[in-house]
């Protein structure tokens, strides 16, 4: 009686999916879909921040510092989705008391990294 020797099997898998999600930027109601494998886009925030997502998808995010939290001009309101951001940390916390305009739902682009889909505003 011969018996019957499985081997593992040496076939690779594709690779998963990225994680997609959509970013919707207010007051110009643009809403762009990202791939968190692709972070980062650029040089500027945190990889996948809100700043580096705006920058690559030419939406003006003003960031006088180079988004190197050293200022508040990348000042964002999350409408939606605040669950779906990265958690601040004590140096954004810091800096954000300085924002003009800012909010209880306020947050830094270049220190907020999308995990998920949100809003957020650009104010004045």
């Amino acid at each position: 009686m011969n018996e019957r020797t499985s081997k593992p099997s040496t076939a690779t898998q594709a690779p998963a999916p990225g994680k997609r999600h959509k970013v919707t930027f207010l007051p110009m109601d643009v809403t762009v879909e990202v791939d968190e494998t692709a972070y980062p886009y650029g040089d500027h925030g945190l990889p996948g921040s809100l700043l580096d997502i705006a920058l690559k998808n030419n939406i003006r995010l003003e960031h006088n510092c180079g988004g190197n939290c050293a200022c508040t001009t990348c000042h964002v309101v999350v409408k939606e989705g605040a669950e779906h951001l990265s958690t601040m940390q004590p140096d954004e916390e810091d800096r954000l008391d300085m924002a003009e305009g800012l909010t209880l739902t306020s947050r830094l682009g270049c220190q907020a990294v999308v995990r998920g889909d949100v809003v957020v505003e650009i104010p004045d």
